[in-house]
């Protein structure tokens, strides 16, 4: 990760915005004579070098990134009353603020650091903040009180009700995770870190906020602002190749963070209860507790009071927790009314054809997944020797035969439950003819996937076949392909011609090897059948909406790498692992 040359950075912020703008204007911001554009646009990180389009003397990007010019910055920055920095590399923008902070308050308060980059960017409980160039919008900064950091508890959900105020006047409907991310559903939109400085008898709180401004389309479990504007003007009616540009966000980011912070200052978090309770996700729900990923306590969130703290109700009474070391998960199963109504401790099982998974489920989640060859489940028996019990629900899907099956069963020494597909399942009504020969894998597939896409979407597993399954976005399982995995494609050619029984080698464009042709015409075999499959689904449902695709199994991201640069940008591709084990664990829940 290395910052741009500034002439590059120049350009970038000129076409950030995803208007077209003419190659002359561009070439003069450059520095170079137009015919030398596409020489030094090929110096531009990968990730983005294939965002440009051009068309008639004109350049434009496919979609908007978060970068800023630096003079326009700080004008942006005063108009809100900020003194504002842009860098386009820094170790961290609260480092930035909290070095101002440690020197004097005073030129902290109001100073704002805008980061393209973050080489050691970090978030609550000391995580790793990780991005690429343009896709997260970051800045930091101060805010200073005449209040000691004890009286700051509620500082932090404070801030993110002022963010969610900022996104919803973009036409964002967000809400807020306890105590201050920001969140469309279980999808992660942003965070917020704040840490403290007292010096000379006032406290400099420095806040870092990071939105996903657009993201990767591999990335699992995150939002971000230019999808949810998409899909939101999908909602309405309006959709348009509109977007909000990231001088526009920011700016209603910091007008909203000084009228709320403001506030604030004078009166502290109360005039702000009832709007954080409307804002709040999991208000009413039941929540499980967790420290260092495993869960301490769970129960029924009652409110959150005057001081950002969470009030629960456990099986022991009223519990208050205050933020920290302490992570709020909601229930997978949110309509349960009660602990007894959930499942117990389960072990779910996903007998594929070579191979056997399986993961042990505790409190509605699972945190790591155990896989063996058939010729060797001697770490099964000894998981269940260690973990498993009378009590423990044992459930699977299975593919694999009878006698594959057996030797999982004997590991455990009792029978499994093993789940067959269905005419319908957690209101997916399945179209296929005959339910009793279709592989229950793609089924428990298409239930896993509502868990990471409630659009339109095209399931593909990569295992030892390759499936391509097809969910319409009004829950109606239409089929799918089934063709050989890459390795019964290898065995073929080995098996079947005079002069294919050769290593594999690597995915080219155009290989100019037999070995590489292998390849390439493997991949490229796996990527068009998606791609087909897409577009025929995409005709169906109208090519107005969104189709996503979600790809599982062991070669997910090479086929994912291998797709056309411009279908990945064009739609929304999401690597699940465990897709089989999600499904067959929803189906458990919400049965």
């Amino acid at each position: 990760m290395t910052a741009l040359k500034l002439p590059h950075s120049r350009v970038l912020a000129e076409l950030a915005d995803g208007l077209p703008q003419h190659v002359s204007h561009l070439a003069r911001i450059a520095g170079v004579k137009p015919h030398q554009l596409n020489g030094f646009w090929q110096q531009m990180p990968a990730h983005i070098r294939g965002l440009l389009r051009q068309h008639d003397g004109q350049w434009r990007l496919v979609r908007p990134l978060a970068l800023f010019d630096e003079e326009a910055l700080q004008r942006l920055g005063a108009e809100r009353g900020f003194q504002t920095t842009l860098k386009h590399e820094c170790t961290s923008s609260n480092d930035e603020i909290l070095n101002l902070a440690r020197t004097s308050p005073e030129q902290a308060h109001k100073s704002l650091c805008v980061a393209h980059l973050q080489t050691k960017g970090r978030g609550r409980q000391g995580r790793k903040w990780t991005h690429r160039l343009g896709e997260c919008l970051m800045f930091s900064f101060g805010w200073v009180f005449d209040k000691p950091q004890h009286e700051l508890g509620s500082l932090a959900p404070a801030v993110a009700l002022a963010c969610r105020r900022a996104l919803a006047a973009s036409g964002l409907d967000i809400q807020i995770k306890w105590p201050n991310d920001l969140v469309a559903g279980r999808d992660k939109l942003g965070g917020i870190l704040i840490e403290t400085v007292r010096n000379e008898g006032k406290t400099a709180a420095v806040i870092g906020i990071g939105i996903n401004f657009v993201l990767p389309k591999e990335v699992e479990n995150a939002a971000s602002v230019q999808a949810l504007f998409h899909n939101a003007q999908l909602a309405r009616g309006t959709a348009s190749v509109h977007c909000i540009p990231a001088s526009t966000l920011l700016d209603k980011l910091l007008g909203e963070l000084n009228a709320v912070l403001t506030q604030y200052a004078q009166d502290g978090f109360t005039p702000f209860l009832e709007e954080y309770q409307t804002a709040h996700r999991d208000h009413g729900k039941p929540v499980l507790l967790l420290r260092d990923g495993q869960t301490v306590n769970e129960g029924t969130v009652l409110n959150v009071d005057a001081q950002g703290a969470l009030h629960l109700m456990t099986a022991a009474g009223e519990q208050t927790v205050v933020s920290g070391e302490i992570s709020l998960r909601p229930l997978h199963n949110q309509n349960a009314a009660t602990p007894d109504d959930k499942p117990g401790k389960m072990l779910l099982l996903d007998a594929g054809n070579s191979k056997l998974k399986w993961a042990w489920v505790e409190n509605g989640a699972f945190h790591e997944v155990g896989r063996a060859p058939y010729r060797d489940l001697s770490r099964l028996g000894e998981e269940w020797a260690a973990r498993g019990g009378e009590d423990v629900k044992i459930v699977g899907c299975a593919v694999c035969g009878d006698a594959k099956k057996a030797l999982a069963e004997a590991q455990l020494m009792r029978p499994v439950e093993w789940l067959a597909s269905m005419a319908q399942g957690l209101g997916i009504r399945n179209h296929y003819r005959n339910t009793a020969e279709h592989g229950s894998d793609r089924w428990f597939n298409a239930l896993g996937s509502r868990r990471f896409s409630r659009n339109a979407c095209v399931i593909v597993s990569c295992g030892t076949a390759v499936t391509t399954d097809v969910l319409t976005d009004d829950d109606h399982y239409l089929g799918g392909t089934i063709m050989p995995g890459f390795h019964l494609m290898k065995e073929a050619m080995a098996l079947k011609t005079a002069n294919l029984n050769r290593p594999i080698g690597k995915v080219y464009p155009f290989p100019t090897t037999t070995s590489n042709a292998l390849a390439s015409g493997m991949m490229d075999a796996v990527c068009g059948a998606l791609m087909v499959m897409h577009g025929r689904l995409k005709n169906k449902i109208g090519s107005d909406k969104p189709v996503d695709v979600v790809i599982t199994g062991g070669g997910a991201a090479k086929v994912v790498q291998a797709l056309p640069e411009a279908f990945v940008l064009d739609n929304t591709v999401k690597i699940v692992d465990n897709l089989v084990i999600y499904g067959l664990l929803n189906w458990i829940e919400q049965k």
